[in-house]
Order: structure tokens, then sequence, then C-alpha cells
């Protein structure tokens, strides 16, 4: 059975609610799921997923949640090749803040991208002025991310 890891950057849980919300979809086509609160660069290079989702939502200036810091330190510092890897970002954050709108999703994409990996799909922007509920917006991307990249394996 294909592995899904889900690394989830959050700072009032949001991005954690929606990444609960989704894992029960990639189960049901098929996929082992785990959702990684606190992950580290080693849960995705020492064991590496089939298919990886990155759920990140955006704090002061753009930047990292706390729990996902040292992950996108590590990913800065170590450049591991990530030539293969097929991923997914749901970027969550609130248009208000202008330049900085989903920043942490949208520099984590540029990051995974420059070290090989590929992006399946358009990045999922979700914006706090327009989405009370970020599952409202990802579940249905989600949904259509399977169905369009192919992703059923069951």
């Amino acid at each position: 059975m294909p592995m899904l890891k889900i690394f989830v950057g959050t700072m009032y849980g949001g991005a954690l609610d929606v990444a609960e919300q989704i894992a029960p979809l990639f189960e049901a086509a098929g996929y082992e799921t785990a959702v990684l609160e606190q992950p580290t660069l080693e849960d995705l290079t020492e064991e590496r997923p089939d298919l990886a989702l990155f759920c990140v939502s955006t704090t002061g200036s753009g930047d990292f949640p706390g729990n996902i810091v040292p992950f996108a330190r590590a990913l800065d510092e170590q450049s591991p090749t990530l030539v293969g890897l097929r991923y997914g970002v749901i970027a969550l954050g609130d248009s208000s803040y202008g330049d900085t709108f989903c920043g942490a999703g949208r520099r984590l994409d540029e990051m995974l991208e420059g070290l090989g990996a590929i992006r399946l799909g358009e990045r999922l922007e979700v914006d706090a002025m327009e989405t009370f509920m970020a599952d409202d917006a990802a579940l249905p991307w989600a949904e259509e991310w399977i169905e369009n990249q192919q992703l059923k394996v069951a």
C-alpha cells in the first residue's frame, strides 16, 4: 500500500484540522496515511513517502509556524535531493496581510521545487478573509487532486 505523509505547519490548529479531514480521502483512495504534527526532514528523506502533502499556515510576516520551523530550516540548510518526490501544497493565509499572504506555503513550495520535487497540480491557497473554515476549500480540492492527478490506487 503506498504511503502518503501529510506534513503540518500550524499555529492554532487550522492546518492540522485540514490534514485530519483530508487523510480519510486518501485512505479511501488506497493510501496508508500519516499526519505529522512535528515533522522532521528525516520523515521526508529517510522514509520517503510515495506522495507528500504539505498543509501549512502562515504567521507573522509570511513566516512558518513554530512546529514546522525545524523542518524548513533543515530543508534549507541540508538541501537534500528530492528528485522524484511527488507532492502537493495547501497553504493557509489571510489576504489582509498583502504580500505575505500564504507566504509560508509559497516559500515551502519553492524550496521543494528547487530540490527537484515535483508538485502535482496547483497549490491551493485558502484565504481566511473568504473561507471561514479552511476544510471547506481543502476537501473539494483534495477530491479533485486525487481525481485529476490519477492518485487513486484502490
